[in-house]
């Protein structure tokens, strides 16, 4: 055995559990020193970091800037840790700004929380914490078909520009935590921090078994395709009769996950335009407050009741879901224009839909 081999196998013998390099071996001695979680290691980098590149006069305004040392172990009244935060908006000094509610069970309603960065030029990244309540007008308006969804004990999306997680079981129904964020992406991080948020929602509230709700993973990301009209939205036979006269090109994005809230846009934004066809089907009856004896009235679509502009019940194996039609009218007379017999439309879209989920015949 040469000698390069001998140094090899001395260092792996001296630096065993991938600690080997400067990076690993830091790590290690922070911890051993007692830094034992991501935000304790980050302040210490950055004490030895403010001592090392600038002189000492000004290594405590330097702290103050770059590191949370000193700053709150949690943030808007316990709706989440600064090390969550920090997960989610890096390094850098925690400002909370307190709005709306401050009673002693609306943890985090109406709060807003920044980290910022730098010494000379300054960055600034913020997250806001609300709760809102979905009671009577339906699941529909959570539907978006470029969430990532997760469901489980913990349920809830994550799309773009915010992240929401329902409170757990033995909570009021319709409530949820949404979290939105001037950071792009990081998916996971912000779903994260929308399901610790519920968590100490139910606490606060008293609804609470005291067992944190955890992320299993989230769904991918629905692409947009092209519409398949004998087969629309990946739902196998379901065709209803297209308007030949809506000519515009259009595409469908469908989420690639059912629960909580399955859902598939036909067209452009349903937010700017009213062209759009939306369907969804939400699976957890903890997204909404409403229930099938809302829906009183007798029915044309079998064992489904409508309950709120766009969106029906039915009993599937014991469980309330929904299915919500929106969309599809003109921009200015506001009528059916994409499918114009709206009947055949929820007929074909519960059967569909229902038998794609497992639920007993609706019609």
């Amino acid at each position: 055995m040469g000698d390069t081999e001998r140094r090899t196998d001395r260092a792996a013998e001296e630096e065993p559990d991938g600690t080997a390099g400067p990076e690993g071996r830091l790590t290690a001695a922070l911890t051993a020193r007692g830094f034992t979680t991501r935000r304790l290691r980050m302040r210490a980098a950055a004490l030895a970091l403010a001592f090392s590149l600038i002189p000492v006069g000004a290594a405590g305004f330097a702290l103050y800037r770059l590191t949370d040392l000193g700053g709150p172990d949690s943030v808007c009244d316990g709706a989440a840790t600064a090390e969550q935060v920090h997960d989610l908006l890096g390094s850098g000094r925690i400002n909370e700004h307190q709005g709306g509610d401050r009673s002693a069970d609306a943890v985090g309603q109406g709060c807003s929380v920044s980290v910022r960065t730098g010494l000379l030029t300054t960055t600034e990244k913020t997250v806001w914490f609300s709760l809102e309540r979905n009671a009577k007008d339906g699941p529909g308006g959570l539907a978006a078909s470029d969430a990532r969804l997760f469901a489980g004990s913990s349920a809830g999306s994550v799309t773009p520009d915010k992240a929401w997680a329902l409170l757990p079981e033995g909570c009021e129904k319709g409530l949820r935590a949404e979290v939105h964020s001037t950071e792009p992406g990081h998916d996971e991080a912000r779903a994260r921090l929308a399901v610790g948020f519920a968590d100490a929602a139910a606490r606060a509230k008293h609804c609470s078994d005291g067992n944190p709700q955890t992320l299993k993973e989230l769904s991918a990301r629905g692409a947009r395709t092209a519409p398949d009209w004998a087969n629309l939205c990946g739902l196998p036979g379901f065709a209803p009769a297209k308007n030949p006269e809506a000519g515009w090109s259009m595409s469908q994005q469908v989420t690639t996950a059912s629960g909580p809230i399955w859902s598939c846009t036909i067209g452009g934004d349903p937010k700017s335009d009213s062209r759009t066809q939306v369907f969804a089907i939400t699976t957890d009856p903890r997204t909404t407050a409403l229930t099938r004896q809302d829906g009183k009235e007798p029915s044309a679509f079998g064992r489904a009741r409508w309950v709120a502009g766009g969106t029906l019940v039915a009993d599937c194996h014991g469980k309330d879901v929904f299915f919500t039609v929106n969309g599809g009218y003109t921009d200015t007379l506001r009528k059916p224009f994409l499918f114009p017999d709206q009947d055949d439309l929820v007929r074909q879209f519960l059967t569909a839909g229902g038998k794609a989920i497992g639920c007993e015949p609706i019609l």
